[in-house]
This record gives structure tokens, sequence and C-alpha cells, in this order.
């Protein structure tokens, strides 16, 4: 049973090792609050698409020190935390990129994209209403009774 208990332990301890702690002191719970906000809004630079609260990588963990001390020791603003590390890494370093005229085609392709889906289902449903109904002359209805008679049921 302790050699069942011990390859559990053994199993189980890389998935311990893969999460990041730090261990870092507040003066008080509302920079504690502020920091876990900034370091979940901030995207890893190396990671894809992991915010640096859940990166593991060496440039997430000198990202959140930087946050930290930005935060405790300078005292800056939100604003201008995610200023100075959109200035450095890029819009990439945000999750919600600003709307500027780098962004705009990333903000108004989905847009775009409906409104043109929206007009050609449109149109494709007023082709549809607009199409003659084929009318049958008296050949072609005769023909059609005969094939429908001889049709065993």
């Amino acid at each position: 049973m302790r050699c069942l208990g011990l390859l559990v332990l053994l199993w189980a301890m890389p998935a311990f090792a893969a999460s990041p702690v730090d261990v870092y002191q507040f003066e008080n719970e509302s920079q504690r609050d502020r920091y876990r906000v900034l370091i979940e809004e901030l995207r890893c630079p190396k990671c894809l698409n992991t915010n640096i609260a859940g990166s593991d990588a060496p440039i997430a963990q000198d990202l959140r020190a930087l946050v930290h001390r930005m935060v405790v020791q300078e005292g800056k603003s939100d604003a201008e935390i995610l200023a100075f590390l959109q200035e450095r890494y890029g819009d990439f370093v945000l999750y919600d990129p600003p709307f500027a005229p780098r962004t705009w085609l990333l903000w108004l392709l989905p847009v775009a994209v409906a409104v043109l889906l929206l007009i050609v289902l449109l149109r494709l449903q007023r082709r549809a209403r607009v199409l003659p109904k084929a009318e049958l002359d008296a050949g072609d209805q005769q023909r059609l009774q005969d094939i429908l008679q001889d049709r065993p049921s």
C-alpha cells in the first residue's frame, strides 16, 4: 500500500512543480488585488495565450516582479503599468488591445465579416422569393399524372 501511495505521489509531483509560486509582500489588500488583476490581464510574451499569472517562463517571473515593484514600491496606477508594459512589449502583452490605427483591422474585421454574411443571406432569401414558380403545360401535367398512376403504392 505504501508503494502505491509513493507512486501516486511521484506521478503527481510534476503538477505541483509546474505551477508558479511567488511570495510577495503587500502593504494592504487593495495592492494585492490590483497585483492579481494586473498579472491576469497581461499576456506572457513567450507563452502562447497564457497570462503571466499562470506562466512559469522566466520572462513571466520577471514581469510579475516588475508589476509588484511598480504597484508596491513605486505606487504607479494600473493605467501607468499597462502603458509601460505595452510600450515595452507591444499590444501583444494586452489581452484587450486598444482601438488604434494599427489595430483597427483586428477590431473591425469580425464586424465586417458578419455584415457581409448578413447581406449575402438577405440576397439569397430575396432571390428565393423572386424566382418564378415552374408552371407545367397540359402535356407535362398529363405525363406526371401517368407516372403517378403507374407507380405502385
